[in-house]
């Protein structure tokens, strides 16, 4: 039986068909979301000319994880080339965390000079390069509409909130040790009043997203303290706060946190309390030695 021309090319297209769509091949998963096991990337923020005049490096960091905090303490997985240690965190929280801390760049520091901070874990290791590219220079400004949920920054201008802590600097293991940490602030921003839109009566209700799709919410507005860990033992070991963050309130001049921390292990640990109005953030850092 002789197979026309059309037919045969028929039978090649059909035949390329089913062995795509037949074998059996998993698709990348580099890119899927896993609660544990991926890297930390350091990220470089943009540079920024203080009041003074001297100029500060702003580094954040994506801890590419949904669900596992890494610990990287500083050394040869976790570095700087101009010096190994230059304040960065020892303990990453989850996801994307931005503008975390920043370096102060020493005088007469070339424009195009690079500072690279690298971070290897699970095995990867990754780096952050920064110079003073014009085009990367932040302020207030561009920090609030990246640290915040977005559009322009208030007007009147809004001010970082100041904050006081109050606290032993040594606890026992297992002993909870008592935190205090209060934050007065300008009351900038203000509360915003938005239009809820109408909604038809025989609306049908909005489709539920699985769990875990849900995007988290980019920032909280409101004066508020929080307390987190940016630096654990060398050898480990685990804080956990009672209460990790006050209830943020917006426009509010004052706001505090007693709280008590947990120690898993004994160590160095530096503990980091945070006054933020949603916008602007105020770091402040307690060195705590724990003992047995």
């Amino acid at each position: 039986m002789r197979i026309s021309g059309l037919a045969l090319a028929a039978l090649f297209i059909a035949a390329a068909h089913a062995q795509t769509y037949a074998t059996d091949v998993l698709p990348d998963d580099t890119q899927f979301g896993r609660a544990g096991g991926q890297n930390i990337q350091p990220i470089y923020e943009g540079w920024q000319k203080m009041p003074d005049g001297h100029i500060v490096m702003w580094f954040g960091y994506l801890n590419r994880n949904f669900q596992e905090q890494v610990d990287v303490p500083v050394g040869a997985d976790n570095k700087f080339d101009l010096k190994a240690d230059m304040g960065q965190p020892t303990h990453f929280y989850t996801r994307r965390n931005l503008f975390v801390f920043k370096v102060d760049v020493p005088d007469k520091w070339p424009a195009d000079k690079r500072l690279v901070w690298t971070v290897t874990a699970h095995g990867k290791t990754s780096v952050a390069s920064g110079w003073m590219q014009p085009e990367w220079e932040v302020d207030d400004g561009v920090i609030q509409m990246n640290i915040g949920p977005g559009g322009a920054p208030p007007n009147p201008p809004n001010s970082p909130p100041k904050i006081t802590v109050n606290a032993d600097t040594t606890a026992i293991v297992g002993k909870p040790l008592k935190l205090a940490a209060s934050a007065t602030d300008d009351g900038i921003p203000k509360a915003r009043r938005r239009a809820v839109p109408p909604v038809a009566a025989n609306a049908a209700p909005p489709m539920p997203m699985p769990p875990g799709a849900a995007p988290k919410p980019r920032a909280t507005l409101g004066l508020r303290v929080r307390w987190i860990l940016y630096r654990g033992p060398n050898s480990g070991g685990a804080v956990s706060f009672a209460e990790d963050s006050s209830r943020p309130t917006v426009g509010a001049t004052e706001a505090a946190l007693a709280t008590e921390a947990s120690f898993t292990a004994p160590g160095v640990y530096w503990l980091r309390a945070i006054a933020t109005d949603g916008l602007l953030e105020t770091p402040y850092d307690l060195k705590v030695t724990v003992i047995r």
